[in-house]
């Protein structure tokens, strides 16, 4: 069963015909890792026995038939290695937290096995999440399964390669500046960020807590509806969830776009960055729309020429905070005999993260201190609600159902290319860290290739908590081509 591993909406019907059983799909992910996984290096840890046992468990389930079996039972899944799992392994691909075994669960995976989903391992990832390209993991960088010499992009790099190379039926990832969106673009697959808020943080390790939240990477838009439909909806253990009720997203996909508007941002299509393969890719895009019945308005976003510094001030700032519970002596790295406190801390600190996260924590930590804070962190913040206002602006003024734009300026990079340039990193995420500042919804779906055969994607962005559009203009694209039916060559 090699690259003919199904997608997550086809194992559910091959699942409750009993024409595989949960045992022979959860093998079979587990044969494709571990052939693939010391090339592709997509997970940090596999828990063969576990779910192994419980696919078994699932496979009871389903034959002792009756009403209310979960929607997922027996459905293999992987999961980013920042969510914390009782008794497994959570690394945040740090050294920091190399042997950190959580004592409790996560919402969001909590929530997956109660819909019986059955966990395979834990995804290599950018340290901390800190990364476009997944090359700052202390467990080494993830290959793109199109091409070995490139990245899947970052953060959530090892969930969406295992789903592009067919290791995982789907998997869960992070967004904090675009880390579901710009890794599902690289590697041809489909990456959700809901609205802040819409999904639970607990259990999550945080990045920056006003912006990380948690979503599907799938082959298709149905598998990604399937998943939010899971993991969405309140929880009274993390106080930024949203208390709203969670829609039928799955019964929304089937509605026709006719007469939909869908934005068009200037700002985006005739940037300098953009390059030339996926603009063509986007324009094409643009007439499939056109034929299924939408119309194309051109918009304007004026403050997303802000949006990069204004990231890079709020997102460094909430790191150094979060980061700062990491000092040696209550969980985590420790450095050995050290000579008193401050020796303990420093060499702790120093030891334990990777150049990047020492980056971005020495930013955030100066754009938080005294004689600083108004000048970079609260304007920040300003800026921020300027570029929520934007987006909001553009839905109401223009009475659109959905925005359209590139979600990367290129297709993969090869890996090294931009480690000693981290500008140049950053603005990898230039089309996607607007929506986290804003707190939208977002995805990425394939809607191309480049001269080389490389996947690229496109960003369909919602109004608040309004996933259903996103995931309905996704899935009518996705019924009228066929891009995101690709197999990389390292699957075939």
């Amino acid at each position: 069963m090699d690259a003919s591993i199904p997608t997550l909406v086809q194992a559910v019907e091959a699942l409750q015909q009993r024409q595989i059983s949960s045992e022979e799909l959860t093998g079979a992910c587990l044969q494709r890792i571990a052939d693939l996984n010391p090339t592709v290096n997509a997970f940090i840890t596999v828990d063969a026995e576990g779910a192994m046992q419980a696919a078994r468990q699932a496979d009871q389930v389903r034959a002792a038939g009756g009403g209310g079996i979960p929607p997922l039972t027996g459905v293999p899944l992987a999961i980013k290695d920042l969510f914390c799992t009782a008794g497994l392994r959570t690394t945040c691909a740090s050294r920091m937290l190399e042997q950190f075994v959580p004592p409790y669960e996560s919402t969001v995976t909590a929530r997956l096995r109660e819909a019986g989903a059955v966990i395979l391992g834990k995804t290599n990832m950018d340290e901390f999440a800190m990364g476009s390209s997944n090359e700052t993991s202390c467990f080494g960088p993830v290959r793109n399964p199109w091409d070995l010499a490139r990245t899947p992009g970052g953060s959530s790099g090892g969930s969406a390669a295992a789903v592009a190379a067919r290791m995982c039926v789907a998997a869960i990832g992070t967004d904090t500046g675009g880390s579901i969106r710009q890794p599902a673009a690289l590697t041809g697959t489909v990456g959700l960020k809901p609205t802040y808020g819409r999904v639970s943080r607990f259990g999550m390790i945080a990045f920056a807590s006003s912006l990380d939240q948690a979503g599907p990477m799938t082959r298709d838009i149905r598998d990604a509806a399937w998943l939010l439909q899971v993991m969405a909806g309140h929880d009274p253990k993390d106080s930024t969830a949203i208390n709203q009720p969670v829609p039928d997203y799955v019964g929304a996909l089937d509605r026709s776009i006719q007469g939909w508007r869908i934005g068009l941002p200037a700002e985006y299509v005739q940037s300098n960055g953009l390059h030339p393969d996926v603009r063509a890719a986007l324009e094409a895009a643009m007439a499939v729309y056109r034929e299924l019945g939408a119309e194309i308005v051109p918009i304007s976003l004026p403050y997303t020429q802000h949006a990069i510094p204004t990231y890079y001030i709020i997102a460094p700032a909430e790191a150094s905070s979060n980061l700062a519970r990491y000092d040696g002596i209550r969980f985590g790295h420790r450095c050995a005999h050290p000579k008193d406190l401050k020796d303990l801390y420093a060499r702790t600190r120093a030891e334990g993260f990777g150049a990047e996260v020492k980056r971005r924590i020495m930013l955030g930590t100066y754009v938080l201190s005294s004689g600083y804070y108004d000048a970079y962190y609260r304007k920040a913040q300003r800026v921020r609600r300027l570029i929520a206002e934007d987006f909001a602006r553009a839905f109401q003024e223009e009475r659109l159902s959905v925005i359209l734009t590139p979600t990367a300026p290129e297709s993969a990079f090869l890996l090294g290319a931009k480690n000693q340039d981290p500008v140049s990193m950053y603005l990898s995420d230039i089309f996607t860290i607007n929506v986290n500042l804003a707190g939208l919804p977002a995805l990425s779906l394939p809607c191309g290739r480049d001269a080389h055969g490389l996947p690229i994607g496109m960003q369909l962005i919602g109004r608040p908590l309004d996933e259903s559009a996103i995931l309905t203009a996704g899935h009518v694209y996705q019924q009228a081509t066929d891009w995101h039916l690709a197999v990389p060559g390292c699957a075939s």
